[in-house]
């Protein structure tokens, strides 16, 4: 492929505080520069993120803060306008409007990645359209999915998606490896509070450490509610940075993911926590759904678990040799299929289908397909942050 201009809109690149959208763009739109792409990400300038930044200035795209929508209309156009590639990622504050804008004025292919994409058809079922109306699904050159499977199926015959394309999250091997490190904990578990996931998270992890009382064990995350009453055992991070991961990952034994509950009745739906930690080379015990299978060849490359007895059975019996290979294979699996290359790559590839279709031979413009449908539903409030 020739090397395009790409512009983003997307929820934070600056701030991976409380969400996994930063982590997921920073990987991809890096390993699009260093294929010699130029990539500009505008990011609204939320109280939120620009107090808790950890990547203010990346060296691989240009970020443009813009502090709300009448600020990125009046002076970002060209931002848009003149790229040959416009994404607009899930989550951004007044997304209908902002999608309605872009798309109205871009000249390139167009698309929409959702790195939330359970949540998403959840809330568009319930007529929540925070920020993607249904209306507008059909005008994507591109739909990108956080989730494949049945995501897909239903991305296209119910809302009518051109090309729903699952782009799962990835890990960049530079940044996530095997390291000598002394082993803190027994289990550990990275990723923000949320009320649907924490009982999985009591099960998973809790559990175990009630019953292994000489063990340890750790949680990372913010977000957690103070009322939280853990085992003396159970060691709390308040916030990780990214540059932080991997040393967490390769201080523990085995890590833990848990699935929120959209994203795990949805399947095909996989946390970054699996490639990072995958990466590093340690064993993950994973709670169960539908396509995982696909991505890890469950029993050999990774573990799964309903219950606290199923985790305390793999950390206290599993053989240490047993342990190593199990990691050993996961993170074989990930360099060859999961890497921010491979992500890249798959996202060329999906624009390149595009590209012979591109908007300067579309028979009908942008303008008039936009001036019949219907105006977005008001929004209100700040979106909460996803959290993966």
């Amino acid at each position: 492929m020739n090397r395009l201009n790409w512009t983003f809109i997307g929820l934070s690149i600056t701030s991976s505080w409380g969400n996994g959208h930063a982590t997921t763009f920073r990987a991809l739109l890096r390993s699009l520069h260093q294929a010699g792409h130029t990539i500009t990400f505008l990011e609204r300038d939320e109280e939120w993120y620009a107090n808790n930044r950890d990547l203010s200035r990346p060296d691989f795209c240009q970020v443009i803060l813009y502090k709300d929508l009448p600020e990125l209309k009046a002076l970002h156009e060209a931002a848009v306008a003149d790229a040959d590639v416009v994404i607009v990622g899930s989550y951004v504050r007044e997304g209908v409007a902002v999608i309605d804008w872009a798309r109205d004025i871009s000249t390139g292919v167009f698309g929409f990645y959702d790195i939330d994409t359970p949540v998403t058809l959840a809330k568009l079922e319930r007529a929540d359209y925070e920020y993607l109306h249904p209306r507008q699904i059909p005008d994507f050159d591109l739909y990108l999915s956080f989730s494949g499977g049945r995501a897909l199926r239903v991305l296209k015959e119910r809302y009518g998606a051109v090309r729903p394309r699952a782009l799962y999250c990835s890990v960049d091997p530079a940044l996530y490896y095997p390291e000598q490190r002394d082993v803190q904990w027994n289990l550990g578990y990275l990723g923000t509070y949320s009320d649907d996931r924490q009982p999985g998270v009591n099960e998973l992890l809790v559990k175990p450490a009630s019953m292994l009382a000489e063990s340890e064990f750790v949680v990372a995350g913010p977000q957690y509610p103070d009322s939280i009453q853990w085992p003396q055992n159970v060691a709390r991070i308040n916030h990780l940075p990214p540059d932080q991961h991997r040393a967490f990952y390769n201080s523990q034994r085995f890590t833990l993911n848990v699935t929120r509950v959209d994203m795990r009745q949805m399947g095909h739906s996989p946390s970054v926590r699996l490639f990072e930690a995958a990466a590093c080379g340690v064993p993950v015990i994973s709670d169960e759904w539908p396509g995982l299978e696909d991505i890890f060849v469950i029993g050999e490359e990774i573990l799964t678990a309903r219950s606290g007895a199923e985790v305390k059975h793999y950390l206290t019996a599993m053989p240490e040799q047993q342990r190593r290979m199990i990691g050993n294979r996961a993170r074989r699996r990930v360099l060859g299929s999961h890497t921010a290359a491979h992500r890249a790559a798959e996202l060329c590839q999906y624009v390149s289908e595009v590209l012979p279709q591109s908007p300067q031979v579309e028979p009908t413009p942008k303008t008039q397909k936009l001036s019949a449908a219907q105006p977005p539903r008001p929004l209100a409030g700040v979106p909460a942050a996803s959290r993966r």
